[in-house]
């Protein structure tokens, strides 16, 4: 088994052709249609911090649970999570696209509206930000702290980084847990500040660790397709896909009773939201986020033969992308493009973020051992066999 990654050129290459991609679809997006392709913006920016946070909450939970099967892949979701500071910077830039995309931000509509003054001590701008970078700036400390210990263990061994690792995780879930819901208000809630919805936070984080699960797994097969991790067997994948069946069903969950709540209750300031989904294209992608997020992994993983399979697990990973994909197209453009539009500044602009995310992510595996050296569950991982 290699000990370390290294990039090929022509990988670092195709990152770079991505991201070319994806600023010549934003250049062109800005002046032809702003409203649009800052929509593109919050979409990709919230799609890509969602992976990484869902993949840095994967990773506390394995120390929490001292779970040993999953110790020799814990590098991807450190990698992943050292996304979240460009992120960071990703978001802050949007502070020059806050009235394109945010109803509440505009002085007219604040004046004329009360319900949106009565939210104003919390939605204004300056606290939004404020906000935005406390939350990065916790998770950014707490994912570094996390991988320095995880490197220190490798150079020393023992006991001691392994157990400030299961501490540290420990504080690590409940502030992602907290600030992450919040921060799902506050990027996607917020863009209707006239709908109520006690349950659409939690259905986000979910999403998130649901999606940041599944680009581990999708990963871990990439890199043992390309002679890494060859230690990889059918139990690993059961593990691996056992996450992803489990948070599918509790997405499916809060999916089912955030909707079957507001249309038993129908009240006209909760039903408004998807009455307006419920017309052309947006009510085909309301069954499509439920087929793609919920029915396909919870149909084809649940058997223990096609959950082992590599050959099944990568068309559903794949359909799991495009469902994330689609809710979040489902929630942002009604609100802000109003127009069910798709085209090549979509393709480009979900391109340009992938080469971003890609690059980071494989510039931080090939910065350390691929495979940890001591960790104390590294045995049981590379026998895993149930």
């Amino acid at each position: 088994m290699k000990d370390q990654i290294t990039i090929s050129k022509n990988f670092k290459l195709l990152t770079f052709v991505l991201i070319g991609i994806g600023v010549v679809s934003f250049a062109l997006g800005f002046v032809f249609d702003a409203k649009r392709t800052w929509a593109n913006y919050l979409l990709n920016n919230y799609y890509f911090l969602s992976i990484a946070i869902g993949a840095a909450f994967f990773g506390a939970i394995q120390y929490i649970t001292n779970s040993g099967w999953s110790a020799a892949f814990k590098r991807i979701p450190e990698a992943m999570a050292a996304y979240i500071p460009f992120a960071g910077i990703f978001f802050l830039i949007m502070f020059f696209g806050m009235h394109s995309i945010f109803e509440w931000t505009h002085e007219e509509v604040l004046q004329h509206d009360e319900l949106i003054q009565h939210k104003s001590p919390y939605l204004n701008v300056p606290f939004f930000f404020i906000r935005v970078i406390v939350f990065f700036a916790a998770w950014t400390i707490l994912s570094k702290v996390l991988r320095k210990f995880s490197l220190k263990e490798d150079e020393v061994g023992g006991l001691y980084y392994f157990e400030k690792s299961e501490l540290y995780s420990k504080i690590f879930i409940f502030v992602i847990a907290i600030t992450f819901t919040l921060f799902a208000v506050d990027m996607l809630l917020s863009l209707d500040p006239h709908w109520f919805s006690t349950l659409f936070a939690a259905k986000s984080f979910i999403a998130a660790f649901l999606h940041g699960s599944t680009i581990i797994a999708l990963i871990v097969i990439i890199l043992n397709r390309t002679g890494n991790f060859d230690i990889l067997n059918r139990s690993h994948l059961h593990d691996f896909t056992r996450y992803i069946f489990m948070t599918s069903i509790v997405w499916g969950y809060f999916n089912f009773a955030e909707f079957m709540l507001i249309w038993y209750g129908n009240i006209p300031e909760e039903t408004v939201w998807f009455v307006e989904r419920w017309q052309g294209t947006y009510k085909i992608l309301f069954f499509v986020n439920i087929i793609l997020n919920w029915f396909i992994p919870f149909i084809v993983l649940m058997p223990r033969k096609t959950s082992r399979s590599k050959m099944i697990i990568f068309p559903v990973i794949i359909l799991l992308m495009v469902g994330q994909y689609t809710e979040l197209y489902y929630i942002i453009w009604p609100n802000v493009v109003h127009e069910s539009k798709f085209g090549l500044l979509e393709i480009g602009a979900f391109l340009g973020y992938a080469g971003i995310f890609s690059l980071v992510v494989s510039t931080w595996l090939a910065k350390a051992s691929l495979v940890p050296k001591n960790h104390p569950y590294l045995q049981e991982s590379l026998h895993h066999h149930f």
